[in-house]
């Protein structure tokens, strides 16, 4: 990808965002939260395929993944009021729609085309379907990865506030409870995915949250987690308890041993 492709793209997103944020106050959070994760994602890739040592074309083709892989939110939260895709539509199949009818890939070869929107489709997927191959899959490996490295400052970001100030779409309306659930905690404690059906509450989903360090695909994905110490940081937002203590300190020396990998 050329550089003024990449540049026009970001011009795009800058201009098609601004008419989302005409609503309430409280609509205006929650598409905000969105644009400065894209932001972020965008620059958490930077990150990443530098670290990965990726060319100067591949580095812009993952940053225009990474700049367009949530777009879908936009017209899902005009439309529903909500992130939950299970309440309203898939986000990353409304993103591909846009791409389309935006056409913000038209000039660009056939298989650029083709990849920024399979790795945009399936970013999102509890796994990457084994039909999609190289070099998609890449692609869509450092999107999921970036995607992630976002999201747990932007959740974390959100704790910190008092309920009445987080954006209200980004928890799902998931209750706050004390306690965690025994299905998610032992889910962690095999040290798999926790899956989104299975939250019951808001200490669920920073259980959910930590498990994605068993999702990571890359060395400096693994690195950059443990320099911003956000399981640490999880782990203070959740009950002291000992299975809990016991499943987050497996999940941090699993991402250790990753970080730093050990030389053949």
């Amino acid at each position: 990808m050329e550089e003024n492709c990449l540049e026009r793209l970001e011009n795009w997103f800058e201009g098609y965002v601004g008419p989302f944020l005409e609503t309430d106050a409280e609509g205006q959070k929650n598409i905000l939260l969105k644009v400065e994760h894209t932001r972020r994602v965008c620059r958490m890739m930077d990150l990443l395929t530098a670290g990965e040592s990726l060319s100067s074309p591949d580095r812009r083709l993952a940053g225009a993944v990474a700049l367009l892989h949530d777009v879908g939110r936009f017209p899902q939260y005009r439309r529903w009021r909500t992130f939950r895709d299970s309440c309203s539509d898939n986000h990353a199949r409304l993103a591909v729609e846009v791409i389309r009818r935006e056409r913000l890939l038209h000039g660009l070869p056939r298989e650029e085309r083709l990849l920024i929107e399979e790795a945009v489709r399936f970013h999102n997927l509890l796994s990457i379907p084994p039909r999609i191959k190289s070099p998609t899959e890449l692609f869509l490996r450092l999107i999921r990865d970036a995607d992630k490295l976002d999201i747990w400052r932007v959740f974390l970001d959100l704790f910190a506030l008092p309920r009445h100030e987080r954006a209200s779409a980004a928890l799902l309306g998931l209750p706050e409870r004390a306690t965690v659930s025994g299905a998610c905690l032992a889910e962690l404690a095999r040290g798999r995915i926790v899956r989104l059906e299975r939250v019951q509450c808001v200490n669920d989903y920073k259980l959910l949250l930590i498990s994605w360090c068993y999702d990571l695909n890359f060395t400096t994905s693994y690195r950059l987690l443990r320099e911003f110490d956000y399981l640490a940081s999880l782990a203070a937002e959740l009950p002291d308890d000992t299975d809990v203590r016991a499943a987050i300190d497996s999940a941090r020396e699993y991402v250790a041993a990753r970080a730093c990998p050990t030389s053949p």
